[in-house]
């Protein structure tokens, strides 16, 4: 038998299989979502104050005038490092790289740069690992990954200097980047495709709950170095367990290695408590051959090109802000911890609600992913028409924090349906490189939002103009794009002109009788000529690798 008969024997989503949920889809996406934003609070800038006496003594950062500032910018451009550990001091109950290494004034691009290094590492690690682990196997190059993640995460807490920890940064993204994406595959191949919605969704989820992890992490240890240290005793704990779980049967199948791919099946049944359960594994005696296609596909044909170019944006524009808005916590004023919890609290309604919408006749993928977008931009854009320091009456209420918040919840909704719109809108031939291509557009944000915030430099509201604008353009554009709800999975390149023939013609329907009976033929026609075709499930690519 084959391999997803054999896991109807030995169960789909088991005891075992449960308990690897637990494993890779709540524990480890704890431990990944606080690498992933750990400069929100190890790069934050406590509040400092200056003694030079010909820019007025003891002038704070805080509360300084314009003119002081420029003239304390205008200083920090010619003083050197001693003269300003000597007249700079830091007025806060918690360290960070910031204090340290006083990274102000035309030294503080430094932190975004760092965080932006980790974002590139996470580009190369998703690159990289998906091809090691189709080579060497899925256990293997996770383990060896996270390995690599918790050593190179402990580093950062020993950083002897700024470089070392820039560097030290990026090498985590690699390893967190792509032992996550690895993890992600080997758990969805341990247990049965109908439960593959399920697991992305727990995955993403508990990425935000660990966000707020994080946050309640740093408002007990103010010491960033220990901070940097502890946050992966929980990836130690979650790396010792793995190391017992099975490598992934559907791999050893696919590789041919049909003796180990039982025997991984069968640990699973016995720790499912299916004793009895027997079963051998044989490949297929026909495999039909299947087109190829490759990148460059993606922009030969016209249809393609718009819709990979349209989805290239939306991932970049959704990553781009959540990761921005995120960063950004620490600027809306208050408790840094409190805003950070609620940064991640927040994106929870944000998966029951869109899967809800976009399987319903009246939305649908198309309208919700427009509607998420639309009002993310809306509400960074009323930003900018807020008062900058106003708490009273309404204004204490709708305010920076709270449209911030929205924000947050509306573009972790849209994140959540792209994953799910963009593998319906490819056919199954050139679906992986699609994905994959706007995953690299998503990193490209991720690499961008750290400088984000800094904007408001500039002008208080910028970021949020920026945010605000990009959403609004990514929804625009996604209008452009077909309904795919209740549309079966296309198969091949071809499919797409037949599907586009097919809607012309069910618009036509009620004036050209002739032309819909043709319509008609061709859909069951194709209907019987794919019968065991996979029919895609709404919820099957939920996971969010941000």
């Amino acid at each position: 038998m084959e391999v997803e008969e054999a896991f109807a024997l030995v169960g789909q989503m088991g005891p075992y299989q449960v308990y690897l949920c637990a494993l890779l889809a709540v524990l480890l996406q704890l431990y990944v979502a606080t690498e992933a934003i750990l400069i929100a609070l190890v790069g934050a800038t406590p509040p400092y104050h200056w003694d030079l006496e010909e820019l007025s003594a003891n002038q704070s950062h805080s509360n300084q005038s314009t003119n002081e500032e420029r003239a304390f910018g205008e200083w920090l451009l010619t003083a050197n490092g001693s003269e300003v550990h000597k007249h700079v001091h830091f007025s806060s109950n918690f360290t960070s790289i910031a204090s340290e290494w006083f990274l102000i004034g035309n030294t503080s691009y430094k932190i975004s740069v760092a965080s932006s290094f980790f974002f590139s590492g996470v580009f190369v690690g998703v690159i990289s690992f998906g091809q090691l682990s189709d080579r060497f196997g899925r256990k293997k190059v996770y383990l060896t990954g996270f390995a690599l993640d918790i050593l190179f995460a402990i580093a950062n807490g020993f950083s002897p200097s700024y470089e070392f920890f820039a560097v030290s940064r990026f090498l985590v993204g690699v390893m967190n980047g792509g032992m996550s994406l690895v993890a992600f595959v080997l758990l969805n191949e341990c247990v049965g495709t109908a439960y593959w919605a399920l697991a992305g969704s727990i995955g993403g989820l508990f990425f935000a709950v660990g966000i707020a992890q994080y946050a309640m992490l740093g408002y007990f240890i103010r010491s960033w170095r220990t901070l940097a240290v502890v946050v992966n005793l929980e990836g130690t704990v979650v790396f010792l367990l793995s190391l017992f779980i099975p490598e992934s049967p559907r791999w050893l199948y696919s590789q041919g290695r049909l003796r180990e791919a039982e025997n991984a099946l069968y640990l699973i049944a016995k720790r499912n408590c299916k004793q009895k359960c027997t079963f051998s594994l044989k490949l297929p005696a026909d495999r039909s051959h299947r087109e190829t296609s490759s990148f460059l596909d993606l922009f030969r044909y016209k249809i393609l090109l718009g819709r990979t170019l349209i989805m290239m944006f939306i991932w970049f524009v959704c990553s781009l802000v959540y990761y921005g808005l995120t960063l950004n916590a620490g600027d809306l004023g208050g408790s840094i911890y409190a805003n950070l919890a609620l940064s991640g609290l927040i994106e929870i309604p944000a998966y029951p609600i869109c899967i809800y919408l976009i399987n319903q006749k009246w939305f649908g993928r198309k309208r919700t992913l427009a509607a998420f977008l639309f009002l993310g931009g809306l509400a960074c854009l009323i930003v900018m028409f807020l008062p900058e320091k106003k708490a009273t009456g309404v204004f204490a209420v709708v305010n920076s924090r709270s449209l911030s918040l929205l924000g947050k919840l509306t573009i972790s909704a849209a994140f959540n349906i792209v994953y799910i719109y963009t593998s319906e809108l490819y056919p199954t031939v050139i679906r992986n490189v699609g994905m994959g291509s706007c995953s690299m557009f998503s990193r490209v944000g991720g690499i961008i939002a750290p400088f984000i915030p800094s904007l408001k430099s500039v002008q208080w509201s910028l970021p949020y103009i920026v945010f605000g604008v990009t959403g609004l353009l990514s929804g625009l554009l996604s209008l452009l794009l077909p309904e795919t709800l209740n549309s079966p999975l296309l198969e091949t390149i071809s499919d797409l002109q037949v599907c586009s023939y097919w809607r012309l013609g069910d618009e036509a329907m009620s004036l050209q009788a002739l032309g819909g009976s043709r319509s008609a033929d061709k859909d069951s026609s194709a209907g019987s000529e794919s019968e065991d075709e996979e029919f895609y499930d709404a919820d099957e690519e939920t996971q969010m690798i941000k």
